[in-house]
């Protein structure tokens, strides 16, 4: 009976949480541990918990490094002959899932699945804190921990924690000196694509942000702001010796150099 849900597209049994339907009560059990977070499937080798019992047969392979099917393009190993089929794609060029709304194309329809969200504004996954709703659960699980203050991403070099790895992978070239991103007109590096994109408007001209007062432009928001405060006259940081108001934090920084000498 179950099986003829299939073809007669019948999905009695209705996740209470975002309302996903489902042919089967055992599909529905799994699924519902995306919400609760159980992982009920312990690795014995590194302690690495999954929702499902394949899920964690596939991670076991990294401890047995068994890889059976093997691409004849680039030799790379694989744990199942559907995730080298995948991979043959890199070689052939081939992308069998499309967009109906961009055209972009993509190996897995998974893949496709979570694209779609962008076109559709759909947010399946919310925090149960703030209901902020995000299109992939690891997202909801790295937003999370702004409300649980965990950072399990820590700087080998100096102990700083972070929420995911992306931040501390940013981080880490303060002590590496890494500035991948350089300037294809004067060779200058940057640590931050932003950073060089603030930076190329000095050969560009290009100034977005316009103050409404004076017309003057800057290369970012940020500078925007601080000048804005000439006519305003804002002067939000105040010296702790003298009390005196000064529109950014730098040159409360540098009278208080001068003073001290």
């Amino acid at each position: 009976m179950a099986h003829q849900r299939v073809h007669t597209g019948e999905r009695p049994f209705t996740c209470s949480d975002c309302g996903k339907g489902f042919t089967c009560s055992s599909h529905l059990k799994v699924h519902q541990r995306v919400h609760t977070g159980e992982r009920p499937f312990t690795c014995s080798d590194c302690g690495k918990r999954f929702t499902m019992s394949s899920d964690l047969l596939k991670h076991q392979s990294v401890h047995t490094r068994e890889r059976p099917f093997t691409c004849s393009d680039c030799g790379k190993g694989f744990t199942r002959s559907s995730y080298l089929i995948v991979h043959q794609r890199i070689h052939t060029g081939e992308w069998p899932f499309s967009c109906s709304d961009c055209g972009k194309g993509f190996t897995w329809s998974s893949q496709l699945k979570v694209h779609q969200r962008l076109h559709t504004g759909e947010r399946p996954f919310a925090c149960s804190d703030c209901g902020k709703g995000f299109t992939l659960s690891s997202h909801l699980k790295e937003h999370q921990r702004v409300h649980t203050g965990e950072r399990p991403f820590t700087c080998s070099d100096c102990g700083k924690g972070f929420a995911s790895s992306s931040p501390l992978k940013v981080h880490q070239r303060l002590h590496t000196g890494e500035r991948p991103f350089t300037c294809s007109v004067c060779g200058k590096r940057f640590t931050l694509s932003t950073d060089l994109l603030r930076h190329q408007s000095v050969h560009t001209r290009e100034w977005p942000f316009t103050c409404s007062d004076c017309g003057k432009g800057f290369t970012s928001s940020s500078k925007l702001k601080v000048h804005q405060r000439v006519h305003t006259g804002e002067r939000p940081f105040t010296c702790s010796d003298c009390e005196k108001g000064f529109t950014s934090s730098s040159k409360v920084k540098i009278r208080g150099y001068q003073d001290s000498r």
